[in-house]
C-alpha cells in the first residue's frame, strides 16, 4: 500500500514539472510571436517613412522644375501663399493648445 503511495507522489511530482516545463515553452513562445509582431511593425514603419522620403523628394523636384519654367511673380505668389498657410495653421494650432 504504501509503494503504490510513493509512485503516486512521484507520478504528481513528476506531472507538475512537466506542467512547468509547458508552460515555460508557452511563454517563451508567445514571447517570440510578440517579438515578431513588434519587428513586423517596426518594418512597416520604415516602409512607410521611405515611401515619404519618396515623396518628399519628388515634390521638392517638381517644385523646382516649376520654379524654373515660371515667372518670378508666380514663384512670389506660390510663397506668399505657402507662408498664408502656415500661418494659419500656426493660428489654428493655437486655439486648440
Amino acid at each position: 500500500m504504501s509503494e503504490a503511495y510513493e509512485r503516486e507522489r512521484q507520478n504528481n511530482a513528476r506531472l507538475d514539472d512537466l506542467a512547468g516545463k509547458v508552460t515555460s515553452i508557452r511563454d517563451f513562445t508567445i514571447n517570440i510571436y510578440n517579438q515578431a509582431s513588434d519587428q513586423r511593425l517596426i518594418d512597416d514603419n520604415n516602409d512607410t517613412f521611405a515611401n515619404m522620403s519618396n515623396s518628399v523628394k519628388n515634390t521638392a523636384g517638381r517644385l523646382t522644375r516649376m520654379a524654373k519654367n515660371t515667372s518670378n511673380i508666380q514663384i512670389f505668389k506660390l510663397s506668399g501663399m505657402i507662408v498664408a498657410g502656415v500661418i494659419v495653421l500656426w493660428m489654428i494650432w493655437g486655439w486648440f493648445v
